[in-house]
């Protein structure tokens, strides 16, 4: 990630050798840069997301053809810098990603896991967190999402049977 805008993609092959794919993803810095989990139907095909200084989330999928990432979406909802973004690293019924932004607000994007559709968006909670919101990290099973914020507090979030995001207790120190 880099603050003109490009994101590198580091290859290491199996001779020890490596090759860079770097490709223009926001207009100014990108700030983060996350890997989808792959796909049981095509583990090849290599999907990320990265979040920038323009507000905006985008994914991206690697076209061989072209041996480049193209942009596959571009999420909007943020007001300010995405600091993070987090796609869990579990594929349940449903693509997750979490950005967390300068805005002090937290969207978890959503999409179908298969579907050509539309992403959603939801905000994590209805009032903004006290502070910027650095970072966001899913656990291994892909099910609670903590996010880290300038308050210096680790708050746990998991969503319920109605498809709302509740607290789940915070981190101690």
């Amino acid at each position: 990630m880099e603050s003109d805008g490009k994101a590198s993609v580091v290859e290491f092959l199996e001779d020890g050798s490596q090759k860079s794919i770097v490709f223009q993803a926001h207009s100014i810095g990108v700030n983060a840069g996350s890997w989808a989990p792959p796909q049981k139907e095509n583990i090849q095909e290599r999907r990320l997301v990265t979040g920038g200084c323009d507000n905006l989330v985008k994914v991206w999928k690697f076209d061989s053809a072209a041996n480049t990432y193209v942009e596959e979406a571009v999420l909007q909802g943020h007001t300010d810098w995405v600091r993070d973004v987090a796609w869990s690293p579990s594929l349940l019924s449903k693509y997750y990603i979490a950005s967390a932004s300068q805005d002090r607000t937290v969207i978890i994007w959503t999409k179908e896991a298969g579907s050509s559709g539309a992403w959603k968006k939801q905000l994590l909670t209805d009032d903004k967190f006290p502070d910027v919101c650095w970072r966001a990290s899913w656990s291994l099973s892909g099910n609670v999402l903590a996010i880290s914020g300038g308050d210096n507090k680790i708050t746990l979030w998991k969503e319920n049977f109605e498809g709302k995001w509740e607290s789940a207790g915070e981190v101690d120190q």
